[in-house]
């Protein structure tokens, strides 16, 4: 298509100028080598384009007839080019992953990441560490493209997900607490202790995170709010109240003075990556694929009931905000 493509723009620039040399200028050719292409088209097609003398150049009803489809093959032509050049800068473009805590469970960012690059050699990932009062890990603002997300998620019919991880959901304590001697707590004897909390904007997953489906319609006692692990550390040890977390994110608060105890009684926390449902852009779609292929699952990754309650799982996740 290229050589004939530049013969087209050739015609064309002839016929709307009806004049070589000013066409030649306009196509930054010389007149000679604009006079050559022409007559390799006429040859091609089996019919003169031009009628030429010394005061004018006319179009043949040949050239005529050609013109128009000149244009709209042109036209056609060169939308096609800008819609693979769009299609190749997505594909080369920097995906910004969302994160509240670490995802790498098993090694599992690795694995999504290895799979990624195998389809999309030239990604450029951007890992993106987000405050825990956003609980979709910056995709409700736009500021990722994907996001690693506890669920519950607010909002749920706006993202579509894949659960990567489930574990338990154990509670912290600061080590001299009554509790801490237990190895396993009955959520029951909790539901009079202070809690730690998400901040409000957290919505639903702060709901979760107090484990207010296993009240039994008793509210909770906030001791403090927490939006980052060290915040929550610091609470812990000064006494503030106790939190849930999930096994995997122990690390994160069992620094001294701080203890886990697995809980009896509230269902397992959920770890999954999420991208806006109407997100059909070819990087973010090469994400979920590679996420797939990373857990081995086709999986459940639609939003419905049971995903965005947060309460059956796979194979491992947190306290994630």
């Amino acid at each position: 298509m290229d050589a004939l493509g530049r013969d087209l723009r050739y015609f064309v620039a002839v016929a709307e100028e009806l004049h070589f040399t000013r066409a030649a200028e306009r196509l930054f050719i010389s007149q000679p080598a604009l006079s050559k292409q022409i007559r390799m088209l006429e040859r091609y097609l089996g019919a003169s384009l031009f009628e030429r003398n010394r005061r004018e150049v006319r179009l043949t009803p040949v050239g005529r007839a050609l013109l128009p489809h000149a244009r709209r093959v042109l036209a056609e032509w060169d939308a096609a080019r800008e819609a693979t050049e769009r299609a190749k800068a997505e594909q080369r473009a920097t995906l910004v992953v969302g994160m509240n805590t670490s995802p790498g469970r098993g090694g599992l960012l690795p694995a999504i990441t290895s799979r990624l690059t195998a389809e999309v050699p030239d990604v450029r990932l951007m890992l993106r560490q987000v405050s825990w009062d956003d609980s979709t890990a910056g995709l409700a603002n736009g500021s990722s493209d994907v996001a690693f997300v506890w669920l519950p998620l607010g909002d749920a019919e706006r993202y579509t997900w894949i659960v990567v991880a489930a574990e338990p959901r154990h509670v912290a304590l600061p080590r001299t607490h009554r509790l801490a001697s237990r190895e396993t707590v009955d959520f029951a004897d909790l539901l009079d202790e202070p809690f730690l909390a998400l901040p409000p904007s957290a919505g639903r997953l702060r709901d979760y995170w107090l484990a207010l489906d296993a009240r039994g319609g008793r509210p909770p006692v906030i001791g403090a709010e927490i939006a980052g692990a060290d915040e929550t550390y610091e609470a812990l040890v000064g006494g503030y109240g106790v939190c849930l977390l999930a096994v995997r994110n122990a690390p994160l608060v069992t620094r001294g003075g701080v203890v886990t105890r697995p809980v009896v009684g509230v269902s397992p926390s959920r770890l999954a990556v999420a991208w806006h449902t109407d997100d059909r852009r070819p990087l973010v779609q090469a994400y979920a694929r590679a996420v797939r292929l990373a857990v081995g699952d086709g999986g459940p990754d639609s939003p419905d009931g049971d995903s965005a309650d947060g309460d059956n799982g796979g194979d491992g996740a947190g306290f994630g905000r």
